[in-house]
């Protein structure tokens, strides 16, 4: 099967003239309530043999704490347990709320998925931002800038394999190293989320690429983009990812319909936690500029249009959502290759 990359090839222009745009299956591990989660363990497996089958590149996984009544099973168990039928893909968190763990942890967990993954692992990350989650963590959300800086700046250090001292506000380790040294020299690439546009200069400053949330609009993240390339300074970027929702059906006129309520519920959920961009609404003007949904010919059309808009090159698609019936997202990720098989 020709892999989903090779129809993406620009031919001038762009961030990097040539670049091949990458597709990515970013797994929905959230269930309803009722749901049997050790009942649907295969179907991740199927989704994930069914990716890779059709060239996407890369896996990855989301992360949140508390979640009751809707049923999540944690992040790093999930990226540990289908590495070995993801092989060759990339994997990562999408995206790992820093602020609430410890950066020793992190880096040592880390290390082992690189060697898991054969050197493919890529810790994606981000501030988080509900309040149970940093209560429950006796962590202040008004800390968790400072939190994640150091503890990128900690981690890149403990990665090196030697030992390390470090004595910040909020971390301390004294002359000692982690017990196993990731595949890469230096480490896993960092990739880092963030909307406001301090947290995107962060990302230009800090991470080897910026991770763009699925929510915020297309006429907004050109703006975002722009931010993003001034503060890069002629840094350059791993990548330039995208996360989308996206649903490929059999009909154009009957995509919205076969995924409306799962969706819906997805962003009910976040606007219950509070997050702010994501508030109830309509769903037409939901989908509109964020979504990406419809028949194979719109959703290659959409792609083109954000390739050409933002000169993003790597697309995590979310296919699945609590309540949408398994058979409808495989078929989703099948069709999303055979976009590109033709």
């Amino acid at each position: 099967m020709a892999r989903l990359y090779d129809w993406f090839k620009v031919i001038a222009g762009g961030i990097n003239g040539g670049t091949i745009v990458k597709v990515g299956l970013f797994l929905n591990t959230q269930f309803q309530p009722g749901q049997s989660v050790a009942g649907h363990l295969p179907d991740l497996v199927t989704q994930t043999h069914a990716a890779r089958e059709a060239g996407f590149k890369s896996l990855w996984f989301p992360h949140h704490y508390l979640t009751g009544p809707l049923q999540m099973l944690q992040i790093v168990p999930m990226m540990a347990y289908l590495a070995q039928h993801a092989e060759g893909m990339q994997i990562g968190p999408n995206i790992l709320i820093l602020p609430l763990l410890n950066p020793v942890h992190v880096a040592e967990e880390s290390a082992t998925l690189d060697v898991l993954t054969g050197g493919n692992y890529v810790l994606g990350v981000g501030l988080g931002y509900r309040d149970g989650e940093f209560a429950a963590f006796n962590t202040s959300l008004k800390e968790r800038a400072p939190r994640l800086e150091e503890s990128i700046a900690l981690i890149r250090r403990l990665w090196s394999g030697g030992k390390v001292t470090h004595k910040g506000r909020f971390y301390q380790v004294d002359d000692l190293a982690i017990g196993l040294k990731p595949v890469r020299d230096g480490g896993p690439p960092i990739w880092m989320a963030g909307t406001a546009h301090a947290a995107i200069q962060r990302a230009a400053r800090l991470a080897d690429a910026w991770m763009i949330v699925p929510s915020t609009p297309l006429a907004q993240l050109a703006e975002q983009m722009r931010v993003y390339r001034a503060a890069l300074a002629g840094r350059v970027p791993d990548c330039f990812p995208i996360v989308r929702e996206c649903y490929v059906g059999a009909d154009h006129r009957t995509a919205l319909d076969e995924c409306r309520d799962a969706l819906q519920y997805k962003y009910n959920a976040y606007a219950s936690w509070g997050l702010a961009d994501r508030q109830p609404q309509a769903f037409e003007e939901l989908v509109r500029d964020r979504f990406i949904i419809g028949d194979a010919v719109f959703v290659k059309e959409e792609i083109a249009r954000y390739r050409e808009a933002l000169g993003v090159d790597h697309f995590m698609m979310r296919c699945h959502w609590p309540g949408l019936a398994f058979d409808k997202a495989l078929g989703s990720i099948r069709r999303l290759g055979e976009i590109f098989a033709a």
